[in-house]
């Protein structure tokens, strides 16, 4: 059944926004670990995708000016969400996702990586990429939300005593 709005391009213009919506929500759900670490199976996927929506986005229209309209559609939509992400924290994490720990002072978090999709060889090549050969020596291997994996050493951490949070030459209020 082929989907119609009466206009050409305001029917491009619906359709790119509820493919690009599905995708967004398809992509978050796929996992922080799919967004930063693309395998062939995920780049495959991914072209694939492209090439499945490209008809459903712009439809009969195959002009110039469609493709134009659906760019810039997308170009669009894609300011706008990342514009709700910065001025929003809830906004943020319900389409960024939230950092995950992976490793705690040496050791595995294994609800962790199975609820995040990566297994111990895949966190054990990013402390290689750090320079850390033994994850003993990880005080913290966290997920970040675009997919990397930040690493902190034990060693990098010094156990100098915390500063005081008051800051100085700021007297407090007193009734």
């Amino acid at each position: 059944m082929p989907f119609t709005l009466g206009h050409p391009l305001l029917d491009i213009v619906v359709r790119c926004v509820v493919i690009y919506l599905t995708l967004l929500v398809g992509l978050r759900l796929m996992g922080k670990r799919q967004v930063g670490q693309l395998t062939p199976f995920d780049l495959l996927l991914l072209l694939l995708l492209s090439n499945a929506v490209q008809n459903a986005m712009i439809g009969p229209d195959t002009s110039l000016f469609g493709g134009l309209v659906a760019a810039a559609t997308l170009f669009g939509l894609n300011a706008i969400v990342a514009r709700v992400a910065r001025s929003s924290g809830r906004a943020a994490r319900l389409l960024e996702g939230t950092p995950t720990l992976l490793i705690r002072d040496g050791d595995f978090l294994e609800s962790h990586l199975t609820s995040e999709g990566i297994s111990r060889a895949d966190i054990l090549r990013a402390l290689r990429e750090h320079g850390v050969d033994d994850p003993s020596a990880v005080r913290s291997a966290i997920l970040e939300v675009d997919g990397s994996i930040s690493v902190l050493r034990t060693d990098d951490i010094t156990q100098e005593s915390k500063p005081h949070h008051r800051i100085r030459g700021v007297r407090r209020h007193t009734p």
